[in-house]
């Protein structure tokens, strides 16, 4: 077995949650520590998963010298800097999605990792799921032609409390920060950065947008059209249609799920289908703390599955989206992005 890597997670919140329990699921991943805001949290965080190190702040999370890598789960507005804590202590640092409310401080944090020397990826959980893997191989091999076009949403039912955090400007709330990025990132994944975007929203009760459409144009010609929603629950599916063929991940399609691809004949008609279908145990956070370490390993200071080029790329498409609608958080630089 290889030399145990040892984790501590910022935040005790549902995704720390999650995460905490795929991480059992690793053979040389240890949790060895967790913080909290409050010592009572951190504790009861702790008793439930077997912690041996439970810290009262961040800072002395990020000091502590058993720690590997840190886990960054507060709530957006707090990743920035909690970030930038652990990365100043010579800690690796994966960072829940969105990596930040927006690009600028998207860019402290990769700039403070290179001037460290410190690993930073963004924890795009789904980026690392076995069957994200074969659509990108197939997109690879050409099997469907050149892309299109790319239609993917993603939408849920959250929450209808207006002080829960999906719904609170000061937290960072918002369709599109909570579950846009993920169809921002896939779009993203297969396109590259876009050159045009056309966004549109209808705001919740709160002013965070409670629904948010995106049209992306891509270099080349391609399109994506995205759609994300925090208080409907939406198809959850996407496809890419190619020149040859198209692929299809029903729902849900950030979940594991079949990856169905359909070639077209020289006709234009349908010349057979072929399925994937994947097997799958856990929450699927564990891919990218497998990945962490093995770049970690490697001496890599990011991921080549997600680039921190991409992140900020992500970050960017979503500040000029929040543009075309208006929404700003609380302290944002009110000048439109470029």
């Amino acid at each position: 077995m290889a030399e145990r890597f040892r984790w501590g997670i910022a935040g005790t919140g549902g995704i720390a949650s999650v995460f905490a329990e795929d991480l059992a699921r690793l053979p040389d991943a240890e949790l060895v520590a967790i913080g909290s805001r409050s010592q009572a949290s951190a504790d009861a965080f702790g008793d439930r998963f077997g912690i041996p190190h439970r810290h009262e702040g961040y800072d002395t999370l990020a000091a502590d010298p058993d720690v590997d890598a840190v886990y960054v789960a507060v709530p957006h507005v707090g990743h920035c800097e909690t970030a930038l804590t652990a990365i100043a202590a010579g800690k690796a640092v994966l960072v829940e999605k969105p990596f930040t409310v927006n690009e600028a401080e998207a860019r402290r944090m990769v700039e403070a990792a290179q001037v460290a020397g410190t690993f930073l990826m963004e924890a795009m959980w789904v980026r690392f799921l076995p069957h994200f893997a074969k659509v990108r191989e197939l997109v690879a091999q050409g099997t469907i032609g050149e892309i299109r076009s790319v239609v993917v949403d993603r939408g849920a039912i959250l929450s209808t409390d207006p002080t829960h955090r999906v719904l609170a400007p000061e937290l960072g709330g918002g369709a599109l920060l909570d579950l846009g990025v993920y169809p921002v990132s896939f779009a993203s994944m297969l396109l590259g950065e876009p050159d045009r975007i056309e966004a549109l929203a209808l705001p919740a009760v709160t002013g965070v947008d409670a629904q948010t459409s995106l049209l992306l144009g891509h270099p080349g010609g391609a399109h994506a059209l995205i759609t994300t929603a925090l208080d409907a629950e939406s198809a959850n599916a996407a496809s890419i249609t190619g020149t040859k063929g198209r692929i299809d991940v029903p729902r849900v399609w950030d979940r594991t799920s079949p990856v169905v691809v359909t070639r077209y004949g020289a006709d234009g008609m349908p010349d057979g289908a072929e399925t994937f279908e994947f097997t799958h145990e856990g929450n699927g956070l564990r891919h990218q703390a497998a990945e962490v370490a093995r770049c970690v390993r490697a001496g890599l200071a990011q991921s080549p599955v997600i680039p921190l080029d991409e992140t900020l790329a992500v970050m960017r498409t979503m500040d000029v989206a929040r543009a075309r609608f208006g929404l700003r958080y609380p302290g944002e630089d009110r000048r439109e992005p470029a």
